[in-house]
């Protein structure tokens, strides 16, 4: 097996959570059983008690999976990850290992929709109590944390305005109150920013984004201490929210250009964001590798680079959005991001469409709001793809 031995980022997306069969198998190996062959009753019963160390069923124990899980726990400089079956069934593996009724959970209104449709119509339903506040107003997250606060859950940057927050801050108020933050690190992954170097407790993504980088399987994972992780298992083997040992291997496979396609994506979405600052129908670039950005200098801090999402205004309402989206013939447009592709979309009535108008006004998406995940196409064929929408306004 590969040991860490202070190798560099590049080198742990190639190389860590790596462990070879007696085949010598060069390519990590694909495990597609459902269950393992055990030498003995006595050693099956061992395996299944925890007495023995070994893989039992692959709903929770599965060598391709676990090589995943020990190469985003290496990059993310954390103990131990937990892979599931998508973004969202991270969230939720969290929440059910770690809440309880009669606990609060402080979240960022900056979040994607179908998480705060989670909190909201889900975990409340338990007798979780949820309360949202404006990512970078740190008062108010002082204001909400109370002596039940159990968990603090942001994206930053978030989805889709590109807002910061301030994860070393936001992590010492968590700990302050005996609660753990939680960092969606979904827009940047651990190449661009690293949550738990930070004071993060706990890491989230959709492995289905940048971690694949191709738009080809759906997954999650969540990174942090091991004893936290230790309950997600407990979870994760009786619930079931797992991950496949095909889309773990094919995640394995884009981790190892991670950072290549990190910095390509940034350098694309930087340039075509200060190009549509230049045009005189975008009334606003959200990109946070824009000076006049307001977290321009934090995200500068916090991150190595600025990654590759960002939204923009243009005059006119929905009308206008949709006229400058159906116009493109390269933009894809989906919700996916983190794709090789260029995707454009309409978050007020895709990716935040089940919010109520109240909280979509709360959270700043508008009518005239469009989002694009900036692929690795040429930024000059990207400009001329929009221009054809934008010149009709």
């Amino acid at each position: 097996m590969f040991e860490d031995d202070g190798y560099s980022l590049d080198t742990l997306a190639v190389r860590a959570g790596q462990v070879r069969s007696p085949e010598g198998e060069h390519s990590e190996a694909m495990f597609l059983t459902s269950s393992y062959v055990f030498p003995s009753a006595a050693e099956a019963a061992a395996r299944f008690s925890g007495d023995s160390q070994g893989n039992v069923y692959s709903r929770y124990t599965n060598p391709t999976v676990r090589m995943f899980e020990q190469r985003i726990a290496a990059l993310e400089g954390g103990e131990a990850a937990v892979a599931t079956s998508s973004g969202m069934a991270a969230i939720l593996s969290l929440c059910m290992a770690l809440l309880k009724s009669g606990d609060r959970v402080i979240c960022s209104r900056s979040v994607f929709g179908t998480t705060t449709a989670l909190f909201g119509r889900y975990m409340e339903k338990f007798g979780v109590r949820v309360s949202y506040v404006d990512l970078t107003d740190m008062d108010a997250w002082k204001g909400a944390v109370d002596g039940s606060t159990k968990l603090l859950f942001m994206e930053t940057p978030s989805n889709p305005l590109c807002e910061v927050a301030d994860i070393a801050a936001l992590a010492e108020l968590a700990h302050s109150a005996g609660a753990q933050l939680v960092v969606d690190n979904c827009f940047c992954t651990p190449a661009l920013q690293r949550p738990l170097a930070l004071g993060a407790d706990i890491v989230v993504h959709s492995a289905t984004k940048y971690l694949d980088g191709q738009g080809r399987c759906v997954g999650g994972v969540a990174v942090g201490k091991k004893e936290i992780m230790d309950e997600l298992v407990v979870f994760l083997r009786t619930a079931g929210p797992s991950m496949s040992p095909f889309n773990a291997w094919v995640f394995l496979k884009g981790l190892e250009t991670l950072n290549l396609r990190m910095q390509a994506h940034s350098r694309n979405a930087l340039a075509l964001a200060w190009w549509l600052d230049e045009q005189a129908v975008v009334e606003k670039v959200n990109y946070t590798g824009l000076p006049k950005h307001a977290g321009h200098l934090l995200a500068a801090k916090q991150q190595s680079a600025f990654g590759g999402v960002l939204s923009f205004t243009v005059r006119g309402g929905r009308e206008a959005a949709w006229k400058v989206i159906d116009s493109c013939k390269i933009l894809s447009c989906t919700a996916n991001l983190g794709d090789a592709k260029s995707t454009i979309v309409h978050p007020a009535t895709t990716t935040h469409g089940r919010l109520s108008e109240e909280d979509k006004a709360r959270a700043g998406i508008t009518e005239n709001l469009i989002r694009i995940s900036v692929g690795l196409e040429d930024v000059e064929d990207l400009q001329r793809d929009l221009l054809r929408g934008l010149a009709q306004l």
